[in-house]
């Protein structure tokens, strides 16, 4: 009977040695791999976050154009052929572009005329895919509009071959068909054209009164 208790109370001991060692491992301070859990407290005020992102600082922001992406063609192209340094000009041209299209002068229109001249034109370019639209101005100017000025030399192209077009004006460049003098000049000499036109008809009015 001794020997029975003395392993009872060896046994009983044991098992205490056991749960107290069971509770150290499973204790979340001492478990090997287990995560300490974070506070966070609720009252940020006094918190300074000085580690914003560049990310965050760009969201929403319109992006900068870059003044290193546009390459110019060399100068030494100007002085020996200025009309392929202005072709290669039109064709680094990037973003979206406005300009005007000067119609034939001498020449009456109606505002549906001119309406009617541009939805021609903007169909026409559609099919070239070339993204540009016209639009009517006044009786002597159509309005163009495009999304990329990549195609700015389709449409300088396309615009002179137009029978009812003189001049097209991109940025500040003002483009006419070989041999046409500007604008004002060739006005000009349409009505010097037409007044010399009234007095021959004057001259010839009094001659036939006098005639009769």
């Amino acid at each position: 009977m001794r020997r029975s208790k003395s392993a009872i109370i060896i046994s009983s001991s044991s098992l205490l040695s056991l749960l107290f060692l069971l509770d150290l491992i499973l204790s979340p301070n001492l478990a090997i791999g287990s995560k300490r859990r974070v506070h966070v407290p609720d009252e940020l005020d006094d918190v300074i976050d000085d580690e914003e992102d560049e990310v965050w600082k760009q969201w929403g922001m319109k992006s900068k154009p870059s003044h290193d992406s546009f390459d110019p063609p060399p100068l030494d192209l100007l002085e020996s052929n200025p009309y392929a340094f202005e072709a290669e000009m039109l064709k680094r041209h990037s973003g979206p572009s406005i300009g005007f299209v000067k119609l034939q002068p001498g020449v009456r229109r109606s505002s549906d005329k001119v309406v009617e001249i541009a939805r021609k034109w903007s169909k026409l370019l559609k099919t070239g895919s070339v993204n540009a639209r016209f639009t009517g101005f006044d009786p002597n100017t159509v309005m163009y509009t495009m999304e990329s000025g990549q195609d700015i030399t389709e449409l300088k192209e396309f615009v002179l071959s137009q029978p009812e077009a003189y001049e097209i004006k991109i940025g500040e460049q003002i483009y006419r068909r070989p041999g046409d003098p500007p604008l004002d000049e060739f006005i000009e000499k349409l009505r010097s054209e037409h007044k010399a036109d009234d007095q021959v008809s004057k001259e010839e009015t009094g001659y036939l009164k006098d005639e009769l």
